[in-house]
């Protein structure tokens, strides 16, 4: 009953996100709404932990087996791609070096910012 509960938290914060999405004219994925109202209820404690802790784990353990829908899209799209494979392969790797430029940056600078305000707060604090 408790994984059917943290289940039913999910879902609704991914229901959440997707009547965001309706509303909200960006083009921003409803999952990405989903993820920062998550992320928001964990970081305020709004949402404890423990509330999803047990389902997110069992969800990541079985992570492998929700890419094989897409990757078996890819093989069945071969006749359609191969024509492209070096594009493809290139936009890849280009995209994927991108990804880890900018996620290392902002972690860099969100570091920085986190050092910086813990920093001013213990000056304050001893002043």
């Amino acid at each position: 009953m408790r994984l059917v509960k943290q289940f039913t938290i999910l879902v609704i914060v991914c229901f959440i996100g997707e009547i965001l999405h309706a509303l909200i004219p960006l083009p921003v994925p409803a999952s990405i709404y989903g993820l920062v109202l998550m992320f928001i209820a964990l970081q305020t404690k709004v949402m404890p932990l423990e509330a999803v802790e047990e389902i997110s784990d069992g969800l990541l353990g079985i992570m492998p087996l929700l890419f094989i829908p897409s990757t078996v899209g890819l093989i069945l799209a071969w006749d359609i791609l191969k024509a492209h494979w070096l594009q493809l392969l290139l936009i890849g790797i280009v995209g994927t070096i991108a990804v880890f430029f900018c996620a290392g940056h902002i972690t860099q600078l969100v570091i920085t910012v986190s050092r910086r305000f813990k920093k001013k707060e213990t000056t304050d604090v001893t002043d």
